[in-house]
Order: structure tokens, then C-alpha cells, then sequence
């Protein structure tokens, strides 16, 4: 899992479907869902599954696996964030050109 891959899970969270996550990441639907598959035999258990039936009908939701991960690592990459801060500050003050300043 990284943060590509969360994105991904986050995606078909909201859209309901591995191809419309993969086009909003402007990724093709083949790589998607081979991220998806890859998710899927990493863990005991499935993190996506999928119901068939073409457009109308079919689709895709993250297990209550998936939901829990997802959600771990999200808190994880905050933990990192905040921890990580002035140790960041400290890298990038020495850098000869300042990174541009980041919204967040």
C-alpha cells in the first residue's frame, strides 16, 4: 500500500467504479484494475470487490477491509506529516532553491 494506491481506494470510494477512479487518476482501466487485483491478493482478504452487469448495474465498493486500511493509512501519512515537520523544514531550508510553498 502507498499513496497511489490509497488514492485509488479512495477513488472507488467515492465514484463506486474501478474505471471512472482510474480515468479521474488518468490512469487506463486495464491499470486500475490490476492495482485493484494486486490489492486484493496482498491481503487476507479482498479490499475491493465488484458486482458485474455493465454500466447500469455493475460497479465497484471497498470491503470493510478496504475502509479500515484505507483509513489506517490516511492516519498514518497524517502522523508522518506532523511528526516529520521540522525535520522537513530543516531538509529543505538548506536546498538552493526553496520548494514552492505547498496549500495544505
Amino acid at each position: 500500500m502507498g499513496p497511489g494506491r490509497a488514492d485509488l481506494l479512495a477513488q472507488i470510494a467515492q465514484t463506486g467504479s474501478i474505471a471512472a477512479a482510474g480515468r479521474r487518476m488518468g490512469m487506463s482501466y486495464k491499470r486500475a484494475w490490476s492495482l485493484v487485483e494486486s490489492l486484493n491478493t496482498a491481503f487476507a482478504e479482498p479490499l475491493v470487490e465488484t458486482a458485474k452487469g455493465g454500466a447500469a448495474h455493475g460497479g465497484a465498493q471497498l470491503t470493510s477491509l478496504g475502509k479500515e486500511l484505507l483509513a489506517a493509512y490516511r492516519a498514518l501519512e497524517e502522523t508522518s506529516r506532523t511528526a516529520g515537520a521540522t525535520a522537513l523544514r530543516c531538509i529543505e531550508s538548506a536546498l538552493r532553491v526553496p520548494p514552492a510553498q505547498n496549500p495544505r
